[in-house]
């Protein structure tokens, strides 16, 4: 368990951070990058529940922003530190599970979906585009190569399977509360 005393350290005044293992990396370092786009989607997931969406549904949303914790944990930690916390490569398994499980519910797609709608919804796309800019920051660490850039394998799965899991869970909470607002081509121009 994580203890915290004082909030403040003044450590990350000069514009750098530090990570797991006495390593400091400037606040702008491609892994710093993708460690605050994943702090900025547990949060926007944890604005989604606040909304109406169902015991079912929060439950899977928790369970995901201790997985992300995790993710968070396992992205601050370099490889060469050994018996670290990592995100578990099952996650990925149990996130297509819980997509299944709503997807199976709601009929096919006849057009795009419009991140709006009733419900949570509108939170929920929110999430799921802040889930694919975090998987894009990860890429990115990615290219940078070994050491600098090394991922854990199941970190940029988990955020691609996430943000298809936010899409459907935001179809379920806008059926659920009136009906999802579809995509209608050409439909804004009046013709």
């Amino acid at each position: 368990m994580v203890t915290l005393n004082k909030i403040y350290t003044r450590t990350g005044d000069g514009g750098d951070t530090g990570i797991v293992g006495s390593y400091r990396l400037s606040k702008h370092h491609p892994r710093i990058a993708a460690i605050g786009d994943v702090d900025e989607l547990n949060a926007a997931i944890g604005v989604a529940m606040q909304a109406d969406l169902g015991d079912a549904l929060r439950g899977m949303l928790l369970a995901i922003q201790n997985d992300l914790f995790d993710l968070g944990a396992d992205l601050a930690t370099p490889e060469t530190q050994k018996g670290e916390l990592r995100l578990a490569p099952g996650r990925i398994q149990k996130l297509e599970e819980m997509i299944d499980e709503i997807n199976d519910k709601l009929p096919p797609l006849e057009s795009f979906v419009l991140p709006s709608g009733p419900g949570g919804a509108p939170a929920l796309h929110l999430a799921r585009a802040i889930a694919r800019r975090a998987e894009r920051s990860v890429w990115a660490l990615k290219e940078l190569g070994e050491p600098e850039g090394k991922v854990s394998e199941p970190v940029p799965t988990f955020l691609n399977r996430l943000s298809d899991l936010l899409f459907v869970a935001a179809r379920k909470a806008s059926r659920d509360k009136g009906g999802e607002v579809l995509w209608v081509p050409g439909g804004a121009s009046g013709e």
